[in-house]
């Protein structure tokens, strides 16, 4: 394994343990001025700033997630990596007019992040997750 892609692999496990602290501050650290985080199964987008306070609402929507990694491909300046999610159902969900109430069910689902990096930060964070698989867990399908 060649230093870049070393360097690689120990940004993106600081990241994902930020992800998994819920740790918003050192989050940022790691991320490009204009980065871009998007999420194109949920239709949200957010730059700069705005991913931040995005990131910091998706944690107190799920205040339990976790992420954990299945499958990690690393590349020069690109990481892909497939995952799985687990937390509680204890706040409203809502996908355009559908709203769930809590359920206080635990839910599992798979995801999957596309994060190309410059200089070293997270440049964007593409999410495609199945929201089909959260839809059915708390009861709206």
């Amino acid at each position: 394994m060649s230093s870049v892609s070393e360097q690689l692999h120990a940004t993106i496990a600081a990241y994902n343990d930020a992800w998994n602290a819920h740790d918003v501050q050192r989050i940022s650290t790691m991320h490009a001025p204009d980065m871009v985080f998007e999420n194109h199964t949920a239709g949200e987008r957010a730059e700069g700033d705005e991913a931040l306070t995005h990131i910091a609402h998706i944690f107190e929507s799920w205040p339990d997630i976790k992420f954990e990694t299945r499958r990690l491909y690393v590349r020069e300046d690109l990481v892909v990596q497939e995952w799985t999610a687990t937390a509680t159902h204890v706040k409203p969900l809502s996908r355009g007019e559908i709203v769930a109430e809590p359920s206080g069910k635990r839910i599992t689902w798979n995801g999957m992040d596309v994060i190309p990096f410059e200089q070293g930060k997270v440049k964007r964070k593409d999410v495609y997750s199945d929201s089909v698989s959260i839809l059915r867990q708390v009861g709206l399908l």
